[in-house]
């Protein structure tokens, strides 16, 4: 089962950042090659999209795009490199996870969750995206077996492992901090009121969570120095209404989990009550389910939610064994438990393979044909950076604000306004992918400008290639 999960994760490891989430690991890859290219400053990540600014923005601790910095110097820019990162610690996170299951429950119930957490299709997306999500989750299951086993036997290097993996975790990740809930129960479990006089939780709270107090703190700085003062992750903290919630729910059960893993997911949470041990993953879960509402615009991006697949592997796998009990042919249910699940999430996870950003990359290759190397660029794409990563080149969003995206036009004057603005700072080219070529139709008196100010380099039904006129000094 781990050799079959880990050859799931290594289909097409060399895929172009075209997927569905490419925009989010566009700019992770973006910083690892500003890494290699600009010099190795580990403590200022910078990104693509800031025009003729250096573009350091405040991120997470960035030692995933570092890392494959340092072997670009070996084997050069490939995609496979910062891909390859999430399949490794995803690999790290299987035994652990195993055994961690095992010792809540038993050896059956492990290996069912082993199974639902491998072949659920938000697991195998995020274990092969170039984005920090993943890691920060397997080091914080990780961090949870090992501090179980401190719990048990009060061993030094457990305590050790168990904090330091806890803190890359929330370093990588912050929000991974969710994992404090199934610590802080069993924390309460095992001393009570008591843990307040114990020093070793003190230290490991000060192990786990003073060196990304100092990272996030150093890296808001960052975000309130430099042009375009964009701390990633910022705003994700806001109420949404009742069908925001929804949407997130029903995205969760038919896309991430898959509705077999998602029924029995359910079924698992009640047959589990009872079990002592379960209550981990149940607070663990309560924690998640009150990140989603507290973090509701932040969850529109799927992979939020990620801690729920080993939460939720937990509870199907409960649920299988407890129906195993309470029939005759037990092996049959099982096998189809199996196939009900496994072409479900085979049917699920070719979306995420699905080549979507396909004619951002063909534009961003088309323009690193024909723009200089230092040309800025203008570039009408949603916010998505994978036409800068495949150019090569910087410049900014349009519309934008601050350097960040600022969304669809309102009329004519703000896009020849925003366009003015941005070719007087020197900006030299001009595209429109696909999605936003319709501006062209829809905003008449600006068609009419560009077409006085600037010229067609190229146009394919994918995209279109303004060369922009320089204004005349004055």
């Amino acid at each position: 089962m781990f050799v079959a999960a880990i050859a799931v994760r290594l289909i097409r490891i060399g895929q172009p950042f075209i997927d569905p989430w490419s925009w989010r690991q566009s700019d992770v890859a973006a910083i690892a090659r500003n890494f290699y290219t600009g010099g190795f400053h580990f403590a200022y990540p910078q990104i693509d999209w800031a025009g003729d600014a250096a573009g350091y923005v405040g991120t997470e601790f960035p030692i995933l795009p570092f890392i494959a910095a340092l072997i670009y110097e070996v084997a050069g820019v490939h995609e496979w490199i910062g891909r390859i990162q999430a399949v490794v610690f995803f690999a790290a996170s299987l035994p652990f996870f195993y055994l961690l299951v095992r010792e809540a429950f038993d050896e059956p119930t492990a290996t069912w969750s082993t199974f639902f957490y491998s072949f659920a299709p938000l697991s195998i997306a995020t274990s092969r995206a170039f984005m920090p999500d993943m890691p920060s989750l397997s080091l914080a299951m990780i961090g949870l077996y090992f501090y179980v086993r401190w719990l048990n036997t009060r061993s030094r290097p457990a305590f050790l492992v168990a904090a330091g993996a806890t803190m890359l975790a929330l370093l990588i990740k912050v929000t991974t901090a969710v994992v404090a809930a199934p610590l802080l129960y069993l924390t309460w479990r095992r001393f009570g009121a008591k843990l307040f006089r114990q020093p070793q939780v003190w230290l490991f709270g000060a192990i786990a969570l003073l060196p990304s107090t100092i990272w996030y703190w150093h890296a808001y700085g960052i975000a309130e120095r430099f042009y375009p003062h964009h701390f990633f992750g910022a705003g994700g903290f806001a109420l949404e209404d009742v069908s925001w919630y929804w949407r997130i729910a029903r995205l969760t059960a038919f896309s991430s989990l898959t509705v077999p893993m998602a029924v029995l997911a359910i079924i698992g949470i009640f047959t589990a009550r009872r079990e002592k041990n379960a209550r981990l993953f149940h607070w663990w879960a309560v924690a998640m389910g009150a990140f989603i509402i507290a973090a509701g615009w932040g969850n529109r991006h799927q992979w939020y939610q990620l801690p729920f697949v080993p939460i939720a592997a937990v509870f199907a796998a409960t649920a299988c064994e407890w129906m195993a009990l309470r029939v005759r042919r037990a092996n049959v249910v099982r096998i189809g438990i199996v196939v009900l699940f496994g072409a479900a999430a085979i049917q699920q996870s070719r979306a995420f393979f699905r080549p979507a950003a396909e004619p951002l990359r063909n534009a961003g290759l088309a323009l690193q044909e024909i723009a200089a190397r230092h040309a800025l660029i203008i570039v009408a794409d949603d916010g998505d950076p994978t036409i800068f990563y495949y150019a090569q080149r910087k410049g900014w969003h349009f519309l934008e604000k601050g350097g960040v995206f600022y969304g669809n036009p309102l009329d004519d004057a703000q896009l020849i306004d925003d366009y003015d603005k941005l070719r007087a700072r020197g900006a030299t080219y001009l595209v429109f992918p696909f999605g936003t070529r319709w501006w062209l139709q829809y905003y008449r008196a600006f068609a009419k400008h560009l077409d006085a100010t600037a010229t067609v380099m190229r146009s394919d039904p994918q995209f279109v290639i303004y060369r922009i006129n320089q204004p005349e000094q004055r």
